[in-house]
């Protein structure tokens, strides 16, 4: 992490929709800011990794649970310029932690992330999904 200290908390605390940009870089309509904090928000568990000096938000982890048998973790983000320094991983791994105890936890992603999670204990399964990519911005 060098010259940043990362803070890893489970609630939004006083984030803002403006200490949330610069997420959703490969997507082709990015969220609003506002829509990610909505995101956020309304998410059953949440793992979000701070900038300690700046408050600036530099990943995040998502998922939605019944919080008795499943969950489906459905987003991690981590901004493009912070990435490969082991954000990602902590925070799959501190998602995986607060899920333990239930049955399933699924993802969907494409091949290739395939690997990365497969190094932080899961495994390959097959699904389905509906992708609607004009709304990828969430209007």
């Amino acid at each position: 992490m060098g010259e940043h200290m990362v803070r890893y908390q489970e609630t939004l605390g006083s984030m803002r929709a403006d200490n949330l940009l610069g997420f959703f870089a490969e997507w082709p309509a990015r969220p609003s800011a506002e829509t990610q904090l909505a995101v956020l928000a309304n998410s059953d568990y949440l793992v979000v990794a701070v900038d300690e000096a700046s408050g600036q938000v530099l990943g995040f982890i998502t998922a939605l649970s019944d919080g008795v048998l499943t969950a489906h973790i459905s987003l991690l983000e981590v901004l493009p310029t912070h990435r490969r320094r082991g954000i990602g991983s902590e925070l799959v791994q501190r998602m995986l932690l607060k899920l333990q105890h239930l049955y399933a936890v699924d993802l969907l992603c494409d091949p290739e992330l395939q690997s990365f999670y497969g190094k932080l204990g899961m495994v390959r399964a097959s699904g389905m999904c509906i992708r609607r990519y004009e709304r990828t911005s969430g209007s």
